[in-house]
């Protein structure tokens, strides 16, 4: 074996494993595995303008194609800018490295120049954090990095790269294969009991969501709520596990959560929990599913045990991914021994149905309309992205996903999301319709990677929603304190003019009529799009205006 760098270990590693795509903020910290990207011509890598942008990008890139996400940043400023996406990355169960560029090991301890201890900065919010000190030892490391990232619930591992290491030379490569994700598979037992559980219940529902599904645990769910007409409710931003116009569908269980959702959570009989984390959103803030619920049970799926009775107390639990689970279901299962109440399903969806009339806004521009509009126009194979804000409600709540659309949001909650998800997916999928959601807060927490996207030519449409405030904390604000701003105004740039100085074509939207021939000229652009949407700071929520948060309080 020939010798080569640590650097062109790292990435020599990397495309053995499989890998193809990288995202990062160049730095002089990691020079070497930088240099050797060049040796590589299966491996592509997007430099973005931020790491918080390029850790985003890299996030949303993975949980697109069920791959490994790959991030590179520098030492110090560089890894706290993305720690904002291993963050996103844990809270998603979203597989993903992320290389950080490293102080030399002759340095280390003495508080040397952007010095830091990536295992205690990064200790509770990745899975595992590590730093390369032995150039032989490379491949061993991230080849284990690698499998922990795609094990049991998926989610960020990060590797500190020691700027000298990477320098060093190694004859020790260890020849490397593809790492599959370890697939557990229900026992006989957990199915038996399932079975005569399931039985006897009059109104089931299966509860979807959670990271690592492919394409067959999609395809096994929907064709085991079809076989016995179990309809099925989305976690929180997990709309695309299942087909969003299927009469099956009935809801989305997330922040804001409908009460039509709520009752059906409520009242089912039967509640069968696939790879979800029962968190704050899941459970409507910790209110569903607790001890003191009656005649229902719960079995909660999951690839990994760490996941249950955190604060939903299963009646059963299976380690399990979706796939062996459903299909061991519909071999045992008999339709003839089930007795649904036949109106369970039906009532369900009517209500979800109900729920996706949005009220006419008070504003320039009607979001739910807006809305309607984007639901027409996206192709069957379109991908919708969206950050954190009250303006992310319209794609959340008022869109239905079908079968092969796909929704990239965080579940963190992280502003400014939306743009390098958006940008992700275009490099992914350059043929095909990306349409981001954006507030006007939240586009500028990542409008500088209109820049990346200029680069890369991959440009997304960029719906901003520009009511000039951050609305999610205008509205607590209203509600808590009415009439009392205090930071949640903002003075915004001229969005036309930005988008027009990175090459995107970009309108003004003043009025809801405007907007569908706007949204057409940029569907049929070829440098992307930004249409920044003229909307009333008091339209605040799709039901609510300030107005009426101040009356509500006042009364």
């Amino acid at each position: 074996m020939s010798l080569m760098t640590g650097g062109q270990a790292v990435v020599k590693t990397l495309t053995a494993l499989g890998a193809r795509q990288g995202f990062g903020v160049p730095g002089e910290s990691f020079l070497a595995v930088l240099d050797a990207f060049c040796d590589e011509p299966d491996f592509s890598f997007t430099g973005c303008r931020n790491e918080g942008g390029a850790a985003f990008m890299a996030e949303a890139w993975a949980k697109l194609t069920g791959e490994v996400g790959l991030c590179f940043v520098t030492r110090g400023p560089g890894a706290t800018n993305a720690s904002i996406g291993i963050h996103t990355a844990m809270q998603s169960s979203t597989p993903l490295i992320l290389f950080v560029g490293q102080v030399g090991l002759e340095h280390q301890g003495r508080e040397a120049f952007q010095e830091l201890d990536y295992r205690q900065v990064f200790g509770q919010i990745a899975k595992y954090a590590t730093e390369i000190t032995d150039v032989s030892r490379t491949p061993e490391i991230i080849r284990r990095a690698w499998s922990i990232a795609i094990s049991g619930r998926p989610g960020p591992v990060v590797i500190a790269l020691p700027e000298d290491v990477l320098t060093q030379s190694t004859n020790s490569f260890i020849p490397l294969s593809i790492i599959d994700a370890p697939r557990a598979g229900p026992d006989l037992n957990g199915v038996r009991a399932i079975v005569n559980r399931i039985s006897k219940s009059k109104r089931p529902v299966i509860l979807a969501g959670g990271g690592g599904w492919n394409t067959e645990d999609r395809l096994s769910l929907k064709k085991f709520s079809h076989k016995f007409s179990i309809p099925v409710v989305c976690a929180f931003r997990y709309h695309d596990l299942f087909d969003n116009t299927d009469p099956l569908f009935i809801g989305e269980a997330g922040v804001g959560m409908h009460a039509n959702t709520k009752s059906i959570l409520t009242d089912a009989d039967f509640v069968l929990a696939v790879s979800v984390r029962f968190g704050e959103m899941t459970t409507d803030a910790f209110t569903l599913f607790n001890s003191e619920r009656e005649n229902q049970w719960i079995v909660h799926t999951h690839n990994s045990g760490n996941e249950f009775h955190k604060y939903v107390s299963p009646d059963l639990t299976l380690i399990t991914s979706p796939e062996p689970l459903f299909s061991n279901l519909s071999e045992t299962l008999s339709e003839s021994n089930l007795e649904f109440d036949l109106n369970w399903a039906g009532a369900g969806r009517a209500g979800f149905l109900a729920a996706q009339v949005a009220c006419l806004q008070a504003s320039p521009v009607d979001m739910g309309l807006v809305t309607k509009s984007v639901q027409k126009k996206l192709p069957d194979d379109g991908i919708v992205t969206n950050g954190a804000g009250n303006f992310a409600i319209w794609p959340n709540k008022f869109f239905q996903f079908s079968e092969d659309q796909r929704l990239l949001a965080p579940q963190s909650g992280a502003m400014g999301y939306g743009l390098p998800a958006a940008i992700a997916a275009k490099i992914e999928f350059p043929n095909r319709t990306v349409v981001c959601f954006a507030g006007d807060g939240d586009f500028q927490m990542n409008c500088q990677e209109l820049g990346s996207a200029l680069q890369a030519d991959a440009r997304p449409i960029v719906l901003i929603v520009n009511n000039g405030t951050y609305g999610t904390i205008r509205m607590h604000q209203e509600r808590h304190y009415p009439k009392r701003v205090s930071g949640t105004d903002i003075v915004n740039p001229d969005f036309v003019t930005l988008a027009k100085a990175y090459g995107f074509h970009s309108e003004r939207v003043e009025t809801t009529a405007d907007f569908e021939p706007a949204f057409e000229r940029a569907l049929s652009s070829l440098t992307g799009a930004v249409l920044d949407l003229n909307v009333a700071p008091g339209a605040i929520t799709p039901s609510q205006t300030i107005d009426s948060i101040r009356a509500a309080h006042k009364a």
